[in-house]
C-alpha cells in the first residue's frame, strides 16, 4: 500500500505538470540547454560522443559512485588526448561538457558518458583548428585504458582481472561518435544539451497499474522502452528500488566541464573579458589518412610508450607493408609461438556478489528531470 500511495502521488504530481505549459521538466531542459549555448558553447563545430562500458565492471559505479567523476575524467582524456594529436600547435585545447548517466533503457544500473565536444582545438591566437575524420576503433582501445588503468588504481580489479578482459574478443567498451554539427544549427546543438540532460525515466512511457486493478493484488508498473517494440512489467516496490539507484548523491555533480569550457578556463576569459571573441574557424593541418598514419604518436602518448622502437635493440622501426589476410596472420603468429585464443564472455550476472542496497532518503534528491520532451 506504501509503494501504491507513492506511486499514485508521483504520477499526479506529472499529470499536474503535463497541463501546464511549459511543464517544470521541460522548463528546465529548455532553460539548461539556453544557459549552454550562450555561456558555455563556442560558435565552431561539436559532435556528441558516447562512451560506454561492459556489464563485469558497472557493480564497481553503483556502489562507490566518487567512481563516476573518475569515469568522466577518463572519457575526457581520450578526447583531449585524441584532439590535441591532430595539432601540432602545444597551446591546442578541446572544449567538452560531460554528463553522466547512470540508466539504461528499463532504469537497469549502466553507467556510461553523453559527451558534446568541440570538433577540434581552440588555439592561443583567437583561432580554431578543426579535427580530421575519426576511427572509433582507436577510441575504444584508448577509453579501454583509461578506465582499466583507473579502476586498478582504485583496487577495485587486478592484473588478473585486466589480463581476462583483454583477452574478450568483444571488449565491452563502446565509443560512439556523432555527425558534426555546424555553429549555424542552433537547434541541433540545443537539441543535443537537452538530450545530454534528460531524466532516468519518462512519464510518458509509464502505466501505472494500482493494486484494485492488478490481477495478483500487487501495485504493478507497466514501462515501455524507447523505441516503443517492447515492455516490462515491474511490481511497484521493484521499480523504486530501480529508480533511487539514480537518485544522484549530495552534492554530487552530473554535468562537468573542461579543457576550453572548464570553469575556470571560462572565468579566466571573462576576466580578461574575451570570452565574447568569435574564433576564426581554419581547416585541419592533415587529412583523415595522414591522422591515421600518425597512429603511433596517439599510442605513445596514450600508453606512454612508443610502438615503432624495437623492444630488443631499441631502434625506430618503419612499417614494411600492412597484412590483411587472417589466414597468413594467423600462420605468422604461430610461427612466433604468439598465436592465443583464450577468448571467455563475462561472468554471467547471478554470479555477482550483491551487498543489500541501503537509501538513507534524509539526503536524498529528486531526480531533476524526465524524458517528457
Amino acid at each position: 500500500m506504501v509503494a501504491a500511495t507513492i506511486i499514485m502521488q508521483i504520477l499526479e504530481v506529472a499529470r499536474n505538470n503535463l497541463y501546464n505549459s511549459p511543464s517544470c521538466h521541460q522548463k528546465r531542459v529548455v532553460e539548461y540547454g539556453e544557459w549552454l549555448l550562450m555561456n558555455v558553447l563556442k560558435a565552431v563545430p561539436h559532435r556528441q560522443w558516447v562512451f560506454s562500458i561492459p556489464k563485469r565492471l558497472r557493480i564497481y559505479f553503483m556502489y562507490d559512485r566518487k567512481l563516476l567523476a573518475k569515469l568522466s575524467r577518463c572519457g575526457w582524456n581520450v578526447i583531449n588526448t585524441f584532439l590535441k594529436s591532430a595539432s601540432s600547435h602545444n597551446d591546442a585545447v578541446p572544449g567538452a561538457s560531460i554528463s553522466v548517466h547512470t540508466y539504461g533503457d528499463f532504469l537497469n544500473f549502466n553507467p556510461h558518458l553523453h559527451a558534446i565536444a568541440s570538433d577540434g582545438c581552440f588555439r592561443s591566437d583567437g583561432s580554431f583548428q578543426m579535427a580530421p575524420g575519426f576511427h572509433q576503433e582507436d577510441l575504444e582501445e584508448a577509453f579501454q585504458y583509461e578506465v582499466l588503468k583507473m579502476l586498478k588504481k582504485e583496487g577495485k580489479i587486478n592484473d588478473a582481472t585486466i589480463e581476462n578482459m583483454l583477452s574478450w574478443h568483444h571488449s565491452g567498451f563502446h565509443v560512439y561518435i556523432g555527425n558534426r554539427i555546424w555553429p549555424d544549427d542552433e537547434s541541433g546543438l540545443e537539441n543535443l544539451a537537452k538530450y545530454i540532460v534528460r531524466a532516468c525515466f519518462s512519464q510518458q512511457r509509464m502505466i501505472y497499474i494500482p493494486v484494485e486493478k492488478s490481477s495478483n493484488g500487487t501495485a504493478k508498473v507497466i514501462y515501455t522502452s524507447k523505441d516503443g517494440r517492447s515492455r516490462k512489467t515491474f511490481d511497484a516496490l521493484d521499480w523504486l528500488a530501480l529508480l533511487v539507484t539514480h537518485i544522484p548523491a549530495r552534492y554530487e555533480q552530473t554535468v562537468r566541464y573542461y579543457g576550453y569550457y572548464s570553469n575556470k578556463s571560462r572565468g579566466l576569459r571573462k576576466k580578461a573579458d574575451a570570452d565574447n571573441q568569435l574564433p576564426t574557424i581554419i581547416a585541419g593541418e592533415m587529412s583523415s589518412k595522414e591522422f591515421r598514419q600518425n597512429w603511433a604518436r596517439l599510442i605513445k602518448k596514450i600508453y606512454e610508450v612508443d610502438p615503432l622502437v624495437c623492444p630488443k635493440c631499441h631502434g625506430a622501426m618503419r612499417v614494411i607493408s600492412v597484412i590483411e589476410d587472417r589466414l597468413i596472420i594467423k600462420k605468422i603468429l604461430k610461427h612466433l609461438g604468439l598465436w592465443e585464443t583464450r577468448n571467455h564472455d563475462p561472468p554471467p550476472e547471478s554470479s555477482w556478489h550483491i551487498r543489500e542496497l541501503t537509501y538513507d532518503d534524509s539526503d536524498g534528491q529528486i531526480p531533476a528531470y524526465d524524458d517528457w520532451i
